[in-house]
């Protein structure tokens, strides 16, 4: 356990070429999640995909803290892709928030904003589904299973989804002392409120471009946050993905990089 100014982030690069592009994953996420969004804007583009605190191989912290995870992946930005200027940051639910929070903070990093199904405000409705997976990725046994097929029959009944089973299980790590999950359960369980509030960011107002992704089938992003969006970033352009839901890249991925790459490509903003 550590604490965030002493926390070091995991990212992985892709790609070699082109503009640099930062994701930020969801909750229960990695960046890796955003692996083939990555691959499928090369060469134009070269990614940094961030495993946020307590997500994927990046350290685990004594609480969750929006403006402390902002300033964490600040001073990795810094250190990396942004060395040389600012870059483009994409953000999803939890990440989404983070990157709102990070250009209100420090927008020297963010030459343009990417922020998809969420809004800077709590988050109503979703806190007991996701009490509920951490709750049943908390319960399963892992000293008694073997292989993440053991794992996915543990949860069958308590997560019936396919796909929801599967992309938690992305979030098992099989280890020297066998298979442990990657995310700090206990500490995003207790800390759901936290997760889904909105810090008050004072005064701050991002001018740059920022492109806001709903996803149509999803009501993380609803006309009455409009007015909130366009205060703290009033270049905002909302776009909606009719077909998607709240997971938009990866239930729509085709279309995601084509508004993407579009906002990306765009001059005179």
């Amino acid at each position: 356990m550590t604490d965030f100014r002493t926390s070091t982030l995991h990212t992985t690069p892709v790609g070699d070429d082109g503009e640099p592009v930062v994701f930020l994953h969801g909750l229960f996420g990695r960046g890796k999640n955003f692996a083939r969004i990555a691959k499928d804007l090369q060469p134009d583009f070269r990614s940094l995909l961030v495993d946020l605190p307590n997500h994927g191989r990046s350290e685990w912290t004594d609480r969750v803290d929006y403006e402390q995870m902002a300033d964490s992946v600040a001073e990795s930005l810094r250190d990396d892709v942004a060395s040389a200027g600012p870059v483009a940051v994409v953000g999803h639910s939890l990440g989404g928030k983070v990157a709102m929070v990070l250009a209100l903070r420090h927008p020297d990093l963010v030459s343009r904003l990417v922020v998809v199904d969420i809004a800077p405000t709590r988050t109503g409705g979703g806190e007991g589904e996701f009490a509920h997976l951490l709750d049943s990725l908390a319960a399963v046994d892992l000293t008694a299973v073997e292989r993440r097929s053991d794992a996915d029959e543990a949860l069958r009944e308590s997560i019936p989804q396919d796909t929801t089973r599967s992309f938690l299980l992305q979030n098992l790590r099989s280890g020297k002392e066998g298979l442990s999950w990657e995310p700090n359960l206990e500490l995003l369980r207790s800390s759901l409120d936290t997760i889904g509030s909105f810090p008050d960011t004072g005064d701050a107002v991002y001018e740059g471009p920022v492109l806001w992704v709903a996803g149509g089938r999803s009501d993380y992003v609803r006309d009455e946050h409009a007015p909130l969006m366009r205060s703290l970033f009033p270049r905002a352009h909302r776009v909606t993905i009719r077909e998607a839901g709240h997971w938009v890249h990866s239930q729509e991925p085709e279309k995601f990089v084509e508004v993407l790459r579009g906002f990306l490509t765009r001059t005179g903003d």
